[in-house]
C-alpha cells in the first residue's frame, strides 16, 4: 500500500522537482500534498542534499577543474579588476544571500569555532552542538532557545585552495588546517517542527533557484574577464578554459541531489518502509 501511495504522490513530486520543474505541480500531487506533513529534519536533509551536491560539484569540477586550466578563485573575487571566482565557502554565502530574498523562512549560514570572519563564530548552545558535529562528523538537530529548529551538518575542507586560504589568511585564528578537517558547520534554521508537502516543494525549489542564481553571478563575472570564459555544455579540464552553462550545472546538481531528496521524503523509524505511512491522504 505504501509503494502504491508513493507512486501517486512522490512520482509526480519527483518529476516536478528533478526533471523539468514546471510552473505548477501536476493535479495529483496538488490534490494530496496539502494533507501530508513531514518532520523538519526531512526538509533539512533535502536542502542540505542540494547544498552538498552544488558545493561538491562547484568545488571539484569548477574550482578543481578550472584551476587546472588557469581559472583563479579567491575571497576578493568581486573586486572590479579581479579576474577570479568565489571560493566554495563564498559560493555558499552567495546561495544563502539569494535564499534570504525568497519567502520560505529558511535560514542558511556557515559557522565555525575558528572562522576568518568573527561574525561566523559559534557561541553558547551553537558551539556545544558544533562540538558534537566535529566529534561524530555527523549532523546534529536541535531546537534553539528562540524556538527555531536547527540542523547542523559538518563542512569539510574539500580542496587545497580552501585550506590554503584559511591557513594563509591574516585574520585566521587557525593556520594548520588539513584536507578532510571539519572546518565548520552548514547550519539550517526553520521556524516549524513539521512541514507540509506544499511547503516542502516551495522551500526545495527556492533552494534550487538560489544555487542557480549564485552560479549565474560567477558566470556573469567570468563573462567580463579580459579574455571572457566561454560557456558550454562541458566542464573545464583537458586544456579547455570553459565553464558549464547554467542549465548544465543545475542539471548535474538536481541529478546528484535527487536520491537523497527522495529518501528524505520516505517514512523513517521502521525497518520496513512498506508498513507505515506517516501522511494522511
Amino acid at each position: 500500500m505504501m509503494k502504491i501511495t508513493l507512486i501517486g504522490l512522490f512520482g509526480s513530486l519527483m518529476i516536478y522537482l528533478f526533471a523539468t520543474a514546471p510552473d505548477a505541480l501536476p493535479d495529483q500531487a496538488t490534490a494530496t500534498t496539502g494533507k501530508c506533513q513531514f518532520e523538519v529534519t526531512a526538509l533539512f536533509e533535502g536542502v542540505n542534499a542540494i547544498n552538498d551536491a552544488a558545493r561538491s560539484i562547484y568545488t571539484k569540477r569548477i574550482v578543481g577543474g578550472g584551476g587546472k586550466v588557469g581559472l583563479k578563485f579567491g575571497e576578493d573575487w568581486q573586486e572590479p579588476d579581479v579576474e577570479k571566482g568565489p571560493l566554495p565557502a563564498l559560493f555558499l554565502r552567495l546561495t544563502a544571500a539569494r535564499l534570504e530574498t525568497k519567502p520560505p523562512r529558511l535560514g542558511l549560514y556557515l559557522g565555525s569555532d575558528a572562522p576568518i570572519n568573527k561574525s561566523n563564530l559559534f557561541t553558547n548552545e551553537q558551539l556545544e552542538s558544533f562540538e558534537q558535529v566535529k566529534a561524530n562528523r555527523a549532523p546534529v538537530f536541535l531546537t534553539a532557545t528562540q524556538g527555531r529548529n536547527i540542523g547542523m551538518y559538518p563542512d569539510l575542507a574539500g580542496v587545497a585552495p580552501c585550506v590554503d586560504n584559511h591557513n594563509e589568511h591574516l585574520d585566521s585564528p587557525k593556520t594548520d588546517w588539513e584536507l578532510g578537517d571539519v572546518m565548520g558547520a552548514t547550519t539550517w534554521a526553520y521556524p516549524a517542527a513539521m512541514v507540509s508537502a506544499d511547503d516542502y516543494v516551495v522551500v526545495i525549489e527556492a533552494m534550487f533557484d538560489s544555487v542557480e542564481e549564485a552560479y549565474q553571478q560567477y558566470l556573469d563575472k567570468a563573462a567580463g574577464f579580459a579574455q571572457p570564459v566561454a560557456q558550454a555544455h562541458e566542464w573545464p579540464g583537458s586544456g579547455a578554459r570553459i565553464l558549464p552553462a547554467r542549465a548544465t550545472f543545475m542539471a548535474e546538481v538536481r541529478t546528484r541531489a535527487a536520491p537523497v531528496l527522495i529518501d528524505a521524503l520516505l517514512p523513517a523509524g521502521t525497518e520496513n518502509k512498506d508498513e507505515v505511512n506517516p501522511c494522511v491522504f
